[in-house]
């Protein structure tokens, strides 16, 4: 991605020097990519898993985990990242403030929090293990660094764009909070059987896969910001991270009626479309 002379956010707030405990949290892009993984690889049951998440809009852990950061110093390559992060979030502010104002509404930039293992939200605590997520109750967005290493090394998706991507579809909850949908479609969750919620989840990921390329579109018709191999990297990311693909590395099979985040192609197919697109009237996603 072209960023030169980007400007960065002024909504990033850096927990990544603070110690902490953290028992829950709720899953994002992957929501529970990592942790899955390694429950599964260790002979856990993803069912269990996605259970606890859509009756509880928490993932449940039995052990805390606390956080000694002292005052260590970052990586250049984290400092990078950090940077990268802020000048992404900064990108979806002035998209969404733009197409929020042709829609007729006013736009509220979410604040992406940077930690370190462990963190506290409004939403509950979560471990690094969640991967990144959104919180409606406090309208942030949190992630740790490391999971794009986990993305690079465990997924096989790596890039600049790639790594926009999975901040630009935590935005996308915010979107859809904003809008309204994120919770009449909770509520909604509540009221049926955890089969039919994960449907419903479901519709609520791949709308904001859908965002995260809306987004896309407009940031690179305003600043030129996609380069050859942008575009790869990030369906490239979308197909790993699709439930199929990570139960099936994990298990060597899938089950559908588990799926929380939509299929590696369905995921693969909104990212695009909203890319190519920018339409925001669209509200159906199959």
């Amino acid at each position: 991605m072209r960023l030169t002379g980007r400007r960065e956010s002024n909504n990033v707030e850096d927990r990544r020097r603070m110690s902490g405990k953290a028992k829950a949290g709720i899953g994002g892009i992957g929501g529970i990519i990592v942790i899955a993984l390694f429950t599964l690889l260790s002979g856990g049951n993803l069912g269990d898993i996605v259970g606890n998440v859509m009756q509880s809009g928490a993932l449940n852990q039995v052990s805390e985990t606390e956080t000694q950061q002292g005052q260590r110093k970052f990586t250049d390559e984290e400092q990078e990242l950090a940077k990268f992060s802020s000048q992404i979030l900064a990108g979806t502010e002035d998209v969404w403030t733009k197409v929020f104002q042709k829609m007729g509404h006013e736009y509220t930039t979410p604040t992406l929090v940077l930690f370190t293992d462990g963190v506290q939200s409004a939403c509950g605590g979560a471990t690094s293990e969640v991967g990144p997520f959104y919180c409606s109750g406090d309208h942030k967005l949190y992630l740790d660094l490391s999971f794009f290493t986990t993305m690079k090394k465990q997924l096989g998706a790596s890039g600049d764009f790639a790594y926009a991507y999975v901040i630009a579809h935590e935005v996308g909850h915010h979107v859809e909070y904003l809008l309204g949908i994120l919770d009449k479609a909770h509520a909604e969750m509540e009221k049926v059987s955890p089969i039919e919620a994960n449907k419903i989840s479901v519709k609520l990921e791949l709308l904001a896969d859908y965002y995260a390329g809306v987004w896309a579109h407009y940031d690179n018709e305003q600043f030129k910001s996609l380069e050859d191999g942008d575009i790869e990297e990030a369906i490239r990311c979308a197909e790993v991270i699709g439930d199929n693909y990570l139960q099936e590395k994990a298990h060597g099979y899938s089950q559908p009626e588990s799926f929380t985040h939509g299929t590696s192609e369905q995921r693969m197919k909104w990212l695009k479309l909203g890319l190519e697109t920018g339409d925001m009237n669209r509200t159906t996603f199959d």
